[in-house]
């Protein structure tokens, strides 16, 4: 029988190929974007021992590789628990089971940095777990956009209840106001009495304007939206703002030529760049300098990656600059919070920004604030261009010939007081008025002698059918809508133009009355 033949000799691997593999590992590890550290179990009660380190993690970690290499990763965490619970999992570990979690690293050069982690096991042929696997990820821009997420959620839930507190004291408002101009008609004979009355009346129109700003910041005020451009805005109202600021420092005034053009409320844009050069005021030290430039800015798709970031498009930027004494990061998070304030009790409301970022949300645009302590501030309003040519003006209002009527007026006010005040200067001059608290409350009251000429009432919840109803039952019937907001409904479809109006409450008793005529007259 012949020998058998021997299986051919496989040949050795060179030391070289057997640390290619190795280096390729490493090589791979190395470039991985994340940070990466090995480190093998110990006893050290300050963590694991860190064996290798790739170039991202000391990045992240502020630390040369030399640094960490030998040391117990312990000493770049933050929280002393991270360790703890650490050990805690290596005493049940099990493959394909890591430890995840997120917490601080501290940086060699100071502060700290947010990471979310990843420790793997390794174990050996015994299975016992020799080595841990550790991937860190920078989660600075995740916490931002956290950060902004609840900042924003935290505005919207002030503006929700800014706008309900708005929309109660807008009646009180309605109610001292109306009252102030039918006492007034009574007393005018009394002089005395008389300076005392419009000293209420003044009162009344300063609650009715911090209620315009409330309105404001929860985005519910009615905004009169033409056409205009921004430089136009600034030459018109610079030398006043000059006057404003007086000794307290210097304005300038820095426009681009030509600029687009923009919608948005005149009045309230004006009111916008008082609130803002006034702040800046405020805030000047000595030499001080506020800068209002105008420029177009032009947002690229791609930047945009937050949800409160601008979109992407063609904004006209108004700028407000200063020098002054600026503002920390705490400051900064709460600037556009309704009552909140760092100036001194008595000199100021709290509510000057929150009316410019709810006009500039309102008109579509958005509000960039950067500032630092002893620095100064800049505030950018970014409001999208409009192609079209500027708004003609406003034609002049002239007064009705009279007001006075006997045409009969279905009212519809739920605020008692309101009701009763409007139904009385209804009345006194000549008109015949049912009131009631609603539509189902007024469907009780007998019918009038003669259909309703006039239906004055707020379309929420069930009004809209119910006015529905009572127009089509009588299509010559005209509507005064009295609105909270501009979200509120100002009319019917298929009325006539001219047969329906809307009133935002608070609003004068003579603006009731020339808006009922100029209805009836149609």
């Amino acid at each position: 029988m012949p020998p058998a033949k021997k299986a051919p000799r496989r040949p050795r691997r060179s030391r070289a190929a057997k640390s290619a593999p190795a280096k390729l590992l490493a090589a791979a590890l190395r470039a991985q974007s994340e940070g990466v550290f090995i480190a093998e179990r110990g006893n050290d009660p300050r963590g694991l021992r860190i064996l290798f380190v790739n170039d991202s993690f000391c990045r992240m970690a502020g630390h040369a590789a030399a640094d960490l290499v030998g040391q117990p990763h312990g000493m770049i965490h933050a929280d002393r628990a991270d360790v703890e619970r650490l050990r805690r999992w290596l005493a049940e570990a099990k493959p394909g089971e890591p430890l995840l979690g997120e917490g601080f690293l501290v940086r060699r050069t100071g502060g700290s940095i947010g990471v979310a982690w990843c420790f793997d096991p390794l174990f050996d042929a015994d299975g016992r777990l020799t080595h841990v696997i550790a991937t860190y990820r920078d989660q600075t821009e995740k916490r931002r956009l956290q950060e902004a997420l609840v900042h924003s959620q935290r505005l919207d839930a002030v503006g929700r209840l800014a706008g309900g507190v708005a929309h109660d004291f807008n009646n009180l408002v309605s109610v001292i106001n109306g009252y102030c101009e039918i006492l007034a008609a009574h007393v005018s004979a009394n002089p005395q009495a008389m300076r005392d009355v419009a000293e209420i009346h003044l009162a009344g129109r300063k609650a009715a304007a911090l209620t315009q700003q409330l309105l404001a910041f929860s985005r519910r005020q009615p905004l009169k939206s033409r056409i205009l451009n921004l430089n136009t805005i600034v030459r018109e109202n610079v030398e006043i703002l000059r006057k404003l600021i007086g000794s307290a420092g210097q304005l300038e005034a820095e426009l681009s030529e030509p600029l687009p053009n923009v919608r948005t409320d005149p009045a309230q844009i004006q009111q916008v760049l008082l609130n803002l050069v006034l702040n800046a005021r405020d805030a000047l030290r000595d030499r001080g300098r506020i800068v209002i430039s105008t420029s177009l800015t032009e947002i690229p798709p791609g930047q945009n990656s937050r949800a409160t970031d601008t979109p992407p498009g063609r904004y006209v930027t108004l700028t407000v600059a200063d020098n002054g004494t600026g503002m920390d990061a705490d400051t900064q998070k709460h600037l556009f919070e309704p009552f909140f304030t760092t100036k001194p009790e008595g000199r100021g409301t709290g509510l000057g920004l929150a009316l410019v970022y709810g006009v500039v949300q309102q008109s579509g645009g958005s509000v960039v604030v950067r500032s630092a302590v002893l620095v100064g501030s800049t505030f950018e309003v970014h409001l999208p261009v409009c192609d079209e040519p500027v708004s003609a003006p406003p034609p002049a209002i002239t007064p009705l010939a009279s007001v006075r009527g006997n045409e009969t007026v279905l009212l519809i006010e739920e605020d008692e007081l309101v009701r009763k005040m409007i139904m009385g200067i209804l009345t006194a001059d000549g008109y015949r008025v049912t009131a009631a608290g609603s539509f189902a409350e007024a469907a009780l009251e007998p019918p009038p002698p003669r259909p309703f000429q006039l239906l004055i009432a707020e379309l929420e919840g069930d009004g809209e059918k119910s006015a529905r109803r009572l127009f089509k039952a009588n299509p010559a019937l005209r509507l005064l809508c009295t609105c909270q907001s501009e979200e509120s409904k100002g009319g019917l479809r298929g009325m006539k133009p001219g047969h329906h109006a809307r009133l935002n409450k608070p609003y004068a008793l003579s603006e009731l009355l020339r808006a009922a005529r100029k209805l009836l007259d149609a």
